[in-house]
């Protein structure tokens, strides 16, 4: 629960300039700065902030910047942090424009919180010293931002409106950090500075709000409010008069010193409670803006909910596909078993893959024409001048040639390579293992001492047949036999004769064995 804490007569410091309407904490002009400060300390532990400013500018990039206070003191008239003291106890919101590290990080919300000893870091634009912090535009919106900044039970949170509509709640998150420790009670301030680059830092709401636990007691209701003693009023209405005096006095050093400003102001003065034809316009257009991102809003929650029920219904039907009805989990009848169906972003990804496919086919057939085209030039060429030479399109022949013998050269090379480290590996233990004969020594012997005991054997036989013959005439039948058996080992015994000492060196063969005396 909380209840209003009213700011009465605020300490406006150096170029701040206050009035009815807004104060101007610092005018968009060069190196100008200006404060705004309670005069009384608070006299409540955790506290609720609402702020409504507006920062305007000509340039597309403004400086320095906004800056809200929660210390012990009131700061410097003329400081260095963003027109307030530097070295500051408590709390400091700063709503920084301009970029001084160039990292195009700005405009920047961030809070510092500084126990008194430390100076605040201009060259890193404080990132260095931040508790926390995000990344908002605040200038030249069309609706005036408002920030929230609530400090309760040492929980520090900042809810930022962005000023694109004019829906009051349209409030998001901008920080929370916890196991913040602030002052028990100090000085509530805003201030704001220019430099090079200068803005209009208007500030249009600052109300505060006590926040207590709902175990604790409650202030009285605003109808059962405490009677204010006849003391307090005079003393009130006699603050307020002095109040008005000075306001009053300011203004009439300003038109003094500033005379033109003074006509353009009598020139300005009913037409302000006007409303031009452009302003009209600009109001209605950002009003139907606003009306058409709620909708927006709406129709996107109401999509997704579609969405939704389309996957499930897809799951439902494909196991209906599968198993011919809805699966049932065990344990758990009637609760149907969620089945994995294929997704928007996979669907978004089979059609980028299929896309891509076709583009690829497209530029395939399109090089396959030129080709075709090509060879139906060079064909007709060819039947035109059959005789004629035809210009080559790619290598000539003789560079094909000479390709062709270096690409041989290459492989013998290679072949001789790997030849020599398969025969120079032959010992290694990793290398090739030795080729083995397929016919050992042993065995070689062998075969070759069976074949000449044969060919003994035979010559022997032969030698006998024809003896035989020679003394009878009986011995016809064996002769015919011998010679047909020189018949079939006629080629043989033709390879062989050469090798057998004792064969008449006049002995021959005829094609069909048969010998000549």
């Amino acid at each position: 629960m909380c209840w209003g804490y009213i700011l009465k007569q605020p300490d406006v410091q150096l170029n701040a300039i206050a009035s009815a309407e807004n104060v101007r904490i610092a005018p968009s002009l060069r190196s100008q700065k200006g404060a705004i400060w309670t005069k009384t300390k608070t006299n409540f532990e955790w506290w609720e902030v609402d702020i409504i400013f507006r920062v305007t500018g000509r340039g597309r990039i403004g400086a320095d910047g906004l800056a809200f206070w929660f210390t012990e003191s009131k700061g410097a008239y003329d400081g260095p942090v963003f027109g307030s003291s530097d070295k500051w106890v408590g709390l400091g919101v700063i709503f920084d424009s301009f970029d001084n590290d160039n990292k195009h990080n700005n405009p920047y919300i961030m809070a510092v919180v500084n126990d008194g000893t430390r100076e605040f870091d201009h060259q890193n634009d404080g990132t260095t010293q931040l508790l926390a912090g995000c990344l908002r535009d605040f200038r030249n919106k069309p609706f005036p931002t408002r920030a929230k900044i609530e400090y309760f039970q040492n929980t520090l949170t900042l809810l930022f409106h962005n000023g694109m509509t004019s829906n009051d709640q349209d409030f998001e998150v901008c920080m929370r950090a916890e196991n913040v420790y602030l002052p028990k009670s100090g000085h509530f301030g805003l201030s704001a500075a220019t430099g090079g680059l200068a803005d209009d830092h208007d500030v249009l709401h600052f109300l505060t709000w006590s926040v207590h636990p709902a175990a604790q007691g409650l202030p009285p209701a605003p109808g059962q409010a405490t009677k204010v003693t006849d003391e307090d009023q005079k003393r009130l209405a006699q603050e307020y008069s002095d109040y008005q005096r000075k306001l009053d006095q300011q203004k009439e050093d300003y038109h003094r010193e500033h005379p033109d400003a003074v006509t353009k102001d009598k020139d300005a003065e009913f037409e302000e409670w006007y409303e031009s034809d452009n302003q009209r316009e600009l109001r209605q257009i950002f009003t139907g803006q606003s009306q058409m991102f709620d909708a927006l809003k709406e129709l996107n929650r109401k999509l997704d909910e579609v969405v939704g029920r389309q996957e499930r219904t897809l799951s439902l039907l494909s196991s209906v596909a599968a198993g011919g009805a809805p699966a049932i989990a065990s344990g758990h009848p009637g609760q149907p078993i969620a089945i994995d169906t294929i997704r928007r972003h996979e669907v978004d990804a089979v059609l980028g893959n299929q896309n891509i496919i076709l583009s690829t086919a497209r530029e395939i057939r399109q090089v396959i024409g030129d080709v075709n085209a090509r060879a139906d030039s060079i064909i007709k060429n060819q039947e035109r001048a059959p005789t004629a030479q035809v210009q080559s399109v790619g290598y000539d022949m003789a560079g094909l040639i000479n390709e062709m013998r270096d690409g041989l050269n290459t492989v013998k090379r290679d072949v001789a390579a790997a030849s020599q480290r398969l025969g120079g590996g032959a010992s290694a233990q990793t290398g090739c293992p030795p080729q083995q004969s397929c016919l050992s020594t042993t065995m070689f012997l062998v075969f070759a001492a069976v074949q000449l005991i044969i060919m003994l054997g035979y010559s022997l036989y032969k030698s006998t047949a024809g003896h035989t013959a020679t003394q009878s005439q009986h011995l016809t039948l064996a002769h015919g036999s011998a010679h047909s058996r020189n018949q079939s080992h006629g080629r043989r015994y033709y390879l062989l004769h050469s090798a057998t000492p004792w064969a008449s060196p006049k002995l021959s063969f005829k094609r069909r064995g048969s010998v000549a005396p």
